[in-house]
């Protein structure tokens, strides 16, 4: 479909999906449920598929995102182009906005069907090898990573694996262009800014067209679902303050319209950004009154916590282990948050890290 003049929206569908993925309703942070952390609910709207752009230029044409790789995708995107008059061949450049399967996965293919140029930032760039390629480093690191932030023993070999079964859905490409905070992407006759906004994905890059006030927002903002934010062996030592700050950045833009990574275009950016906001400061709130009791890891905070499941309370444990596993790190990013606003202090335990906001 083309939502504006020269831009052409194409709904990848993520066959597959399940209530493991990574949003929480935004209405949540309007309602009561202070202290529920997180809703997972599968948003089968919103999460049935990623959004893919293609950008017409009068010199050449540029992809944002490809979807994941696998048959359907792949002749999804093949047939929406054909509908709109353009062939693979006709994609000049692939901008990637941060490199998770669904934005990222048919890079590769892409790369070698079209001979186009593959664009993302220097920091995304970075963790294709670890992701993608051989990721026995991560998995050692992930395992470290969860058994200090109190995770079972018998629970650390399905936590660390269990993201594995994504590599099946990628074709890693390196990129050919890397892509910094300010940097000026001419498509004419449009005339794109790359913003970085870190927190969903370390090397996340929004994109702005100041003259028709658009932007493509990736998975940092959504209209319906509030992004994942999760504290990760490659993800900083602060990442919900980073997207936080990205935020806020954003906030002083004029948008007219914004075309997200997931669920329709929507306008009324500064709204959905203060709603996230607020909803990220009750989730803080929760945490802060399940810490005022005890000293407790992470995990101990995530099982503390109650989590909902089609709007239904469930117990932590009732979770997938993917939902398991970032039910945890969403809690730790919080914490690490919180930390550093000298909220909660950290200690050290057998190389446990355990933390108390009480005192």
């Amino acid at each position: 479909m083309e939502v504006v003049k020269g831009v052409y929206q194409i709904k990848i569908p993520l066959s597959g999906v399940s209530s493991a993925d990574n949003s929480t309703p935004i209405k949540a942070s309007k309602d009561k449920l202070v202290d529920v952390i997180e809703q997972k609910v599968v948003g089968a709207l919103a999460l049935s598929y990623v959004n893919v752009y293609l950008i017409e230029g009068t010199k050449q044409n540029v992809l944002i995102d490809t979807g994941w790789d696998n048959p359907d995708a792949f002749s999804t995107l093949n047939k929406a182009l054909r509908s709109f008059g353009f062939t693979f061949k006709d994609i000049g450049q692939i901008i990637i906005t941060h490199i998770h399967p669904d934005h990222y996965g048919l890079s590769g293919k892409l790369k070698q069907i079209t001979g186009a140029k593959i664009a993302m930032s220097n920091i995304e760039a970075d963790l294709v090898e670890s992701r993608y390629v051989d990721p026995n480093s991560l998995l050692k690191q992930m395992r470290s990573f969860l058994l200090a932030n109190g995770v079972p023993r018998d629970s650390i070999l399905h936590l660390s694996e269990v993201s594995l079964p994504a590599r099946k859905l990628v074709v890693p490409a390196i990129p050919d262009i890397i892509l910094k905070d300010g940097k000026k992407i001419v498509v004419e006759p449009f005339e794109f800014r790359i913003i970085a906004t870190p927190g969903h994905s370390p090397g996340h890059i929004c994109l702005y067209e100041p003259k028709r006030k658009l932007l493509f927002s990736g998975d940092h903002i959504l209209p319906e679902i509030t992004p994942n934010i999760g504290s990760h062996p490659q993800s900083g030592d602060n990442p919900l303050r980073a997207y936080i700050n990205s935020l806020q950045e954003l906030m002083k833009l004029e948008v007219n319209f914004a075309f997200p990574g997931h669920g329709p275009s929507f306008s009324g950016v500064r709204q959905i950004i203060q709603n996230i906001l607020l909803h990220h400061e009750q989730r803080r709130a929760a945490i802060l009154k399940s810490l005022q009791d005890n000293m407790k890891t992470a995990y101990q905070v995530a099982l503390d916590i109650p989590w909902l499941s089609d709007v239904k309370p469930v117990n932590f444990q009732s979770l997938s282990f993917f939902d398991q596993r970032l039910a945890m790190m969403e809690t730790l990013a919080h914490i690490q948050y919180l930390h550093a606003e000298g909220k909660v202090q950290l200690f050290k335990q057998d190389d446990t890290n355990l933390y108390f906001a009480g005192g």
